[in-house]
């Protein structure tokens, strides 16, 4: 069940209210957005999707608000997540969607598809590995040194001290810095993630996704997804956090995919290349651009 608040429609998920960003009508797709973001993630393709003739779904995430925010670190577990996403579904009034994850949103998008087959039509995915590829290449590739930070953030306390540090420093310098494209995201556009992340409890939320998932059990989901639904795998070639080798094998879960580089692009893909982002979505979903 849904209902509209504060200009967001909410929606009663798997223990807790998310809180989303509806746009058009038609064909639902659900964009799921990735650390340390929101729903803001998706400013460039929510109004393109929506033009296009389809229903567009972006949820902040479970502990990103305004959605609702635990402090309990079990509240993070994939298994909760996947089921969130398929309370939107539900709430689209559609018994199928098409899944549109990056980063923490593509983990969960592909596990998503794994776990609940009937309720979906496409899956595209944006700078963000199958979890039992990423497991085959993390320490036989140069993603273990660039993964450290996952380590560091299994850490009590630490984390979040770190990256809320100087009215959160290191999180601005990060997406200053970081992307490839560096005018992808403007001093509004960061100073709205730094809000978010600045509410009670947020910040260590978003780590706690890693608290739960990396180094236990709770990413046996996402490692064992597999889809036979058409599916799209955009990815900015110039990703610090994520190797282009993560690409390779992907067919051997999803056997009907496309792979989408984006050479100048780095990690924030849809950001630091939206237009082409946007062509290449809007082609996969069978709209003429």
């Amino acid at each position: 069940m849904a209902q509209v608040l504060n200009g967001y429609q909410m929606i009663r998920a798997d223990g807790l209210r998310l809180y989303t960003q509806v746009a058009g009508k038609g064909r639902p797709v659900i964009l799921l957005h990735g650390f340390p973001e929101n729903a803001h993630s998706w400013r460039h393709q929510i109004p393109a999707l929506a033009s296009a003739g389809f229903s567009v779904w972006a949820p902040n995430l479970r502990g990103y608000p305004p959605s609702d925010v635990s402090a309990q670190r079990r509240d993070y577990n994939l298994n909760k997540l996947v089921n969130d996403v398929a309370a939107v579904v539900s709430a689209t009034g559609h018994q199928r969607a098409t899944i549109v994850g990056h980063d923490w949103g593509g983990i969960i998008a592909w596990a998503f598809a794994g776990a609940y087959p009937a309720m979906l039509d496409k899956l595209v995915i944006l700078n963000a590995p199958h979890m039992q590829v990423y497991m085959e290449k993390v320490w036989r590739t140069s993603q273990f040194l660039r993964s450290t930070y996952v380590g560091f953030f299994q850490l009590p306390y630490l984390p979040e001290k770190l990256l809320s540090a100087g009215n959160f420093s290191l999180v601005r310098q990060m997406f200053k810095t970081l992307p490839a494209c560096r005018d992808a995201f403007s001093d509004a556009d960061i100073a709205q993630y730094v809000e978010s992340l600045s509410q009670p409890g947020a910040l260590k939320a978003a780590v706690d996704y890693y608290r739960e998932n990396m180094m236990s059990d709770g990413m046996d989901l996402a490692r064992s997804a597999r889809t036979e639904v058409p599916s799209l795998v955009i990815w900015g070639e110039r990703d610090p956090a994520l190797g282009l080798f993560l690409l390779d094998g992907v067919a051997r879960f999803a056997p009907r995919v496309r792979i989408h580089r984006i050479p100048r692009a780095g990690h924030w893909v849809q950001n630091e290349a939206p237009d082409e982002v946007n062509r290449a979505l809007l082609a996969f979903l069978g709209v003429s651009v």
